[in-house]
């Protein structure tokens, strides 16, 4: 009799364990890729420069490219805590650079929200991490396994090896921009270590649907990565990226204040210095670095047991200029310091591969379209919009993408056109199909004043108080604001 029990127990445990695997079945996995001041320069964005990232291409190809996708901030902090809590900073009040730790610090609507993972593991998901996801990784301790953020920046010379403020007249503040060839292995690159670890968490079994997020360091500066990157790019087929040196003869004063950066290269300096292109050939050798850790963790999802069953979501934290407007940086309101690849490749079933949609669209609408393509309830408190309709063919999409530098300061993107508006209410507007580059100034052209206002619409009607955990210490602008 006792041993009859024991089978039937037996069978009772085997029962709920596998229903409960096939549960997790049902349920499909996501990666998610980020990856830091990555403009579009990628092969597949055809940007002014093209860069070698063969992956990442390859994944465009198999999935939806968003052609005109924008981040909500031109700055890592404030950009990712918009991305996991799914709301603007002009609601949450990070507008600035700030720690992990301090996100729902910052106002009484963010304090209420959940991160993106925690709601995930709210319907039974396990979520790991591994690298530069938050802006200090994962400090806010939101994921069930950390891999580690390793050597934050990657290994660095012992001295600069080609640039330091410090050592230059007029230039204020601190930065970790430097080029050059270093460390002479690829297994010294924290890049290198999370893609390791992402791939050893795919070898492994996991009973429940999991979330796996890989925070990529590079191309942030410095520009650095072993040399037999640099040997990839041909250095004679490099292409500057268009610069017009009376760029801000249309700008407003508040436009050219709120974008200083003052301990970065200017492209005049570099040009005077001769080194514009070893900037330009240190940032393509970045990213052809960083693709191939890309690849390595798309190759070990492809050879893995959940190849069929998960979802890959890559995105840019925001863009960087690299010479265009007399500027080495990112920290700004215009196209290049915004416009970020991002693609999606959903289960087979649920659309064609190689689509490429224009519509508008924003790192703010991952959160919610990550929650539509796993079936799980919707978040009310998210601010962005499931971006799934647009695979299906969905013509009508009346949403535009918002960026927003401080208080007041914003961008609106719709199919064509950029406004920018600062807090002063002065402006810029650029057509961007015939004007890619930005260098015409609209907001005084008679014919377009009613699309003004239908642009000024979409800014937000309250504003949320910067935080007091938010700061940048290096733009006057900035410092006198928000003393």
């Amino acid at each position: 009799m006792v041993r009859l029990l024991f089978k039937i127990w037996g069978l009772v445990i085997l029962n709920i364990c596998c229903s409960q695997a096939c549960g997790a079945q049902e349920k499909p996995n996501i990666l998610m890729i980020m990856i830091d001041d990555l403009n579009d320069y990628v092969g597949c964005m055809n940007g002014s420069v093209s860069a070698y990232s063969p992956n990442i291409d390859r994944l465009a190809q198999d999935g939806i490219l968003f052609t005109n996708a924008h981040s909500q901030a031109p700055l890592c902090g404030p950009s990712r805590a918009s991305l996991m809590t799914g709301l603007y900073p002009s609601t949450s009040g990070n507008y600035l650079q700030l720690n992990d730790v301090n996100i729902k610090k910052s106002s009484e609507a963010v304090s209420k929200s959940i991160f993106l993972p925690d709601y995930l593991e709210s319907y039974g998901y396990k979520t790991l991490g591994v690298g530069k996801i938050f802006h200090k990784g994962d400090q806010a301790s939101v994921f069930d396994e950390f891999g580690g953020k390793f050597d934050w920046y990657g290994p660095k010379p012992a001295q600069r090896m080609n640039y330091d403020p410090a050592t230059i007249p007029g230039k204020t503040g601190n930065t970790s921009t430097d080029w050059g060839a270093f460390p002479h292995f690829d297994s010294l690159m924290t890049d290198h270590k999370s893609a390791q670890w992402a791939i050893k968490k795919l070898k492994e079994t996991h009973e429940k649907p999991f979330f796996l997020t890989v925070g990529f360091i590079r191309p942030h500066v410095p520009l650095m990565v072993p040399q037999r990157w640099f040997d990839l790019i041909d250095r004679e087929q490099i292409e500057f990226p268009p610069y017009l040196p009376n760029d801000f003869d249309d700008i407003p004063e508040m436009g050219k204040k709120v974008s200083e950066a003052p301990m970065m290269p200017t492209t005049e300096e570099l040009i005077k210095s001769n080194e514009w292109k070893d900037v330009l050939h240190a940032y393509l050798a970045s990213v052809a670095f960083v693709d191939a850790q890309v690849g390595k963790v798309l190759d070990a999802l492809q050879n893995s047991s959940y190849a069929d069953n998960t979802i890959i979501v890559l995105l840019s934290d925001h863009g960087y200029h690299l010479g265009e407007k007399n500027r080495f940086a990112k920290q700004a309101l215009w196209e290049r310091d915004t416009r970020v690849p991002m693609i999606i490749k959903p289960l087979k079933a649920n659309f064609e591969s190689g689509m490429r949609i224009n519509q508008p669209v924003q790192l703010l609408d991952i959160y919610p379209t990550s929650l539509d393509l796993c079936g799980l309830p919707p978040n009310d408190q998210l601010e962005g919009h499931s971006v799934t309709p647009l695979f299906a063919g969905q013509t009508k999409w009346n949403h535009c993408s918002l960026s927003i530098y401080g208080e007041g300061n914003i961008a609106i993107r719709n199919r064509q056109y950029r406004l920018i508006q600062y807090e002063d209410g002065s402006q810029e507007l650029y057509d961007l199909i015939n004007d890619p580059n930005e260098w015409k100034n609209l907001t005084n052209s008679p014919e377009h004043q009613n699309l003004i206002r239908e642009l000024k619409s979409h800014i937000p009607k309250e504003w949320a108080k910067n935080s007091l955990y938010s700061k940048y210490t290096f733009n006057e602008y900035f410092i006198n604001r928000y003393k």
